[in-house]
């Protein structure tokens, strides 16, 4: 047994420092299969050397840019950025940037596996910046002319909320509430815990998203799962893999949702009024599964991790099983692709779109790491009809991954800016990507 293992984190050691090594393990069936209300479930595939596959990270050359879909745009907003991850528009149109990446104890003491996976990851990343930025665009001609620090010194910072003259920032351990004046620039207190969130020296899926209620008396707040199928124990996940929701006026914090093993892209719904969520899946059992996914989220709903996925198939890795929530678990209602990386979610509830994208989703997919041939690492369009996913995913920002392999950019967060333009946060590209109609006028 120590032999084996020893031979596992060998070859693993051999790929964190760039030797190509292969698992013999491949997709089944096309990336295109594992979307939709009904992705394609190929039986598990684990092998004895799990597959990586992560594209090192190059940016983009002189002049180059992704490739928008035809009817579409693209030109860069804003660039120089330290890792660019989420976006938060403001109701004056100014655009907050959270510069952010994981913490400098990520996976502390996770073993020797999350050593050489940290390894391996670290390809595609760069020491977290701390900091949002804020983006004014003075002119309109979509090109933002002011770019300047608006908050620092924080913690691996990533969802962001404004509820009247309070801006909460989503740090890695806990919701900070800052003092807002519309149309500063900087921010210079040092702001307030709200909540301390489930954070810790492991603290696997370390970013939280944030959106707040409708009303403004409440706070929706992603907490992803601590491993990738329960293997360090289910006490370590307590009040993980989960939605919760923060009661602003009394400072506490419950499970509004579980079994969601990494949610981020909270976004509310225009037409049904529901809180939707994007998901990232499990890893290591094939390149088939298992699909992210995007669903409608019910309070007090079990989504299957780690016992289940996609509704209710098995899991075999974490034990004791777990029969009775596998019973309980909610199959999610749209599936992303398997390994997609699909982070960013907003709903197009902008009018300069054409009417086929009013009230559908736009997806940043980050990209895989996990899977041959690689998959994500674009930004797709999914049309809704009274509230629910319509119809097969649109491809809007495509050319982020190289012929070469190599990453020129992967995208990230996305919002709708003020005037319904899509912005594309782009973490190793050090962008912000801006998609308008073609020959929409400045």
């Amino acid at each position: 047994m120590a032999k084996t293992a020893f031979l596992m984190w060998s070859a693993l050691i051999l790929a964190a420092t760039g030797i190509v090594l292969s698992s013999c393990e491949s997709a089944t069936v096309s990336s295109q299969a594992g979307y939709g209300a009904r992705p394609v479930l190929p039986a598990p595939n684990p092998t004895f050397i799990p597959t990586v596959n992560i594209a090192p990270a190059v940016g983009w050359p002189e002049g180059a840019a992704p490739v928008p879909a035809g009817g579409l745009a693209v030109n860069e907003f804003a660039g120089g950025f330290d890792h660019p991850r989420w976006l938060h528009v403001l109701p004056n149109g100014d655009v907050l940037v959270a510069e952010s990446n994981a913490p400098a104890q990520h996976d502390a003491g996770y073993g020797l596996k999350g050593w050489i996976m940290g390894l391996v990851m670290a390809r595609a990343g760069v020491p977290s910046a701390d900091r949002i930025s804020l983006l004014r665009d003075t002119d309109g001609d979509g090109v933002a002319e002011i770019h300047t620090v608006f908050l620092e010194n924080l913690h691996s910072p990533f969802g962001m909320a404004l509820i009247g003259r309070t801006l909460y920032v989503a740090n890695r351990d806990a919701v900070m509430a800052f003092p807002y004046v519309p149309g500063e620039t900087h921010i210079n207190s040092p702001g307030v815990i709200l909540v301390n969130l489930p954070a810790g020296p492991i603290n696997h899926h370390w970013t939280k998203d944030i959106v707040a209620s409708p009303d403004g008396t409440r706070l929706f707040v992603t907490v992803g799962s601590n491993s990738n199928a329960g293997e360090n124990g289910i006490v370590a996940e307590e009040n993980r893999a989960s939605i919760l929701e923060i009661t602003i006026a009394t400072r506490k914090a419950r499970v509004f949702a579980s079994g969601l093993r990494n949610a981020n892209g909270l976004s509310w719904q225009p037409d049904s009024g529901a809180l939707w969520v994007s998901v990232n899946e499990r890893d290591e059992i094939g390149s088939d599964l298992v699909p992210d996914y995007m669903t409608s989220v019910r309070d007090g709903g079990f989504y299957g991790w780690p016992y289940s996925y996609y509704g209710q198939n098995i899991d075999v890795r974490p034990q004791p099983a777990r029969p009775d929530l596998v019973a309980t678990a909610l199959k999610p209602d749209y599936a992303l692709g398997a390994h997609t990386g699909s982070l960013g979610l907003t709903f197009n509830t902008g009018a300069l779109f054409p009417k086929p994208y009013r009230n559908g989703v736009f997806v940043g997919q980050h990209g895989s790491w996990n899977r041959e041939p690689p998959s994500g690492y674009k930004v797709i369009f999914v049309p809704f009809f009274m509230g629910h996913p319509s119809g097969d995913p649109q491809d809007i920002l495509t050319g982020f991954l190289s012929d070469d392999g190599t990453a020129m950019g992967r995208p990230v967060g996305v919002a709708i800016d003020r005037s319904g333009a899509l912005l594309v946060a782009d973490d190793v590209g050090n962008k912000v990507w801006r998609v308008v109609p073609t020959g929409t006028a400045p």
